[in-house]
């Protein structure tokens, strides 16, 4: 029996102390729901990690419990776990809106293994019940159509979840956010806000895609030749003004890239795209078209190896190749940790004779999140009695928290949680329990799911950083001689033809090692052999080069 004790238990599996990874389990008695199943890239010391995702180990025996899951929007960092998760979850019910559940499913059929998933489309006005939650929905903008905010009643009072969102009063192929909706949500009393805290470093509101699309006209009006422009495949506001533009200016555009494909074909499918008879074209068209009426619309802003502008810049494109005159507008930010590469690229395409346009240059990017004032402006608008920061950076959830103590919340009212930690929520406090959950990263190589743990990454950062030494030696089982001379084989360490005394000096080690360490005539531990030679050879290495590369050793008996 559910006791008035009882506290709403809240566990976020990601999506705090970091962007991406979204999760978050809401927990009252028997009963819980589950918001957002997504992923997150890796950072640039994971080599060969395609992803992370959360780690549901808590929900292993809790599957039974588990009323459904609200999925806010479509972008990975909300959606992209959930190929890898719902069969381990058991396979709710996902409840979602209609352009969300498209790339949900659209995104499940790379993943044939995966569970059928049971989708149920939402509108902004239903209400469902979830075992002792009732849920209903606001709408919000974002960067991607049908965002979602949240109002989740539990039995300890009203949660309002933004999602990810912003405050635009004249979108670009979506609706103003119902800030008269959100003000009825508030007047009920709201026990506890959990707001995006993405742009909470940044001071100001948030840039309307309104004005996106006039400093993109700019370049439209400017442009001789033909116009690239690269962003995100799911920012579908930013497709729309593209769209717009072409058809203004009486141009074709030229859709390529899987991702950006299939985005624009099931956003027409579901008519939140628009576009005129003939405007869109696939890429093998650009040779019907003059270079001053085509656009091109490609994915690549982050310098993928495999995406549509690397190959276009590398001249392995079948169409496209750089010319002088082509505009490129990098209509998107440089998402953290790949600076580098992005720059690199963008150096690249101005060699080849492009003139390059970036949102440092003129506003010609937007984030889908709000800024400090549009954050102030929410927490006004809810008037919550407690606050809690969610989806960012730790450091941005703190600013958060600091804004909100600004408007008028003591401090005390206010909780920065971590992943994996548990909060106890009840209408007279918030409180963070001692309790944490496994909340560690489970990456995603290739059709591995979490079978690569810290001690692979850990070998993979090593032989990214010193590379292999490998020593194959033959030795007589009968007298523990080294037959012959060591094969050494190097990868990222020295070049053997150039090392010669290195390893003539590593050959003759190794020897005195074998010769030393083997028992002729008894049984000799030739795993305990091998380990003498990685750490002396590894430590000989080391003195000679200041370098530590991974040293393997292999005995053949003969």
């Amino acid at each position: 029996m559910i006791t008035k004790k009882e506290k709403l238990r809240i566990i976020p599996l990601g999506g705090l102390e970091g962007i991406g990874r979204n999760m978050t389990i809401f927990e009252y008695g028997k009963d819980s729901i589950i918001v957002d199943i997504g992923l997150q890239f890796p950072d640039e010391d994971m080599p060969g990690i395609d992803y992370i995702i959360p780690n549901t180990a808590y929900l292993k025996d809790k599957r039974d419990m588990i009323r459904g899951v609200i999925i806010t929007h479509g972008h990975m960092d909300h959606i992209g776990a959930i190929p890898h998760s719902m069969g381990r979850l058991g396979n709710p019910t996902i409840y979602t809106a209609a352009l969300t559940a498209g790339i949900i499913m659209k995104r499940q059929i790379d993943y044939p293994g995966s569970p059928k998933l049971n989708i149920k489309i939402i509108k902004k006005t239903d209400k469902i019940e979830l075992g002792c939650f009732n849920v209903e929905f606001f709408h919000v903008n974002h960067n991607i159509p049908d965002g979602l905010g949240l109002v989740i009643d539990t039995p300890v009072g009203r949660i309002v979840h933004t999602g990810d969102f912003k405050f635009d009063h004249s979108p670009i192929g979506d609706e103003p956010a119902d800030i008269s909706r959100i003000t009825e949500v508030a007047s009920k009393g709201v026990l506890l806000l959990m707001s995006d805290s993405t742009g909470s470093e940044k001071p100001g509101h948030s840039i309307s895609e309104k004005d996106i699309q006039d400093n993109l006209e700019i370049i439209f009006k400017e442009a001789k030749g033909r116009i690239i422009v690269v962003t995100f495949a799911s920012l579908i506001s930013r497709i729309q003004e593209i769209i717009n533009l072409a058809e203004k200016y009486d141009r074709k555009v030229l859709v390529d890239g899987y991702s950006m494909k299939s985005n624009v074909e099931l956003t027409k499918k579901l008519k939140y795209l628009r576009s005129n008879p003939g405007t869109l074209n696939k890429i093998g068209a650009i040779k019907d078209y003059p270079d001053d009426k085509i656009v091109i619309l490609c994915t690549g802003s982050q310098g993928e190896n495999n995406a549509v502008l690397m190959r276009v810049v590398n001249q392995e494109h079948k169409y496209v190749k750089i010319q002088k005159g082509d505009a490129v507008v990098f209509s998107s930010s440089a998402v953290p940790g790949n600076e580098r590469s992005v720059q690199s690229l963008k150096d690249i395409l101005w060699r080849q004779g492009a003139r390059v346009y970036h949102y440092q240059m003129m506003d010609i990017h937007a984030g889908g999140h709000a800024l400090v004032e549009d954050l102030k402006i929410m927490i006004n608008l809810i008037k919550p009695k407690f606050f809690y920061p969610i989806h960012g950076n730790y450091y941005m959830l703190k600013l958060h928290g600091e804004i909100a103590e600004n408007v008028g919340i003591p401090s005390e009212n206010i909780i920065v949680a971590n992943n994996g930690s548990v909060t106890l929520l009840d209408e007279k406090s918030i409180t963070l329990s001692k309790e944490q959950v496994p909340a560690n990263y489970v990456m995603v190589d290739g059709l591995g799911v979490g079978d690569v743990g810290q001690i692979v990454l850990r070998d993979r950062q090593d032989l990214a950083k010193d590379g292999m030494f490998i020593i194959i030696t033959s030795v007589d089982s009968r007298t523990g001689k080294v037959r012959g001379e060591s094969d050494i084989i190097s990868r990222g360490f020295v070049y053997l033809r150039e090392s010669k005394d290195l390893l003539t000096q590593a050959r003759k080690k190794v020897k005195e090692i074998v010769e030393k360490k083997s028992s002729p005539g008894q049984t000799t531990n030739w795993n305990y052999v091998k380990d003498n030679i990685r750490d002396n050879i590894g430590q000989f290495l080391y003195n000679k080069t200041q370098r530590r590369p991974m040293v393997l050793s292999v005995i053949i008996k003969v």
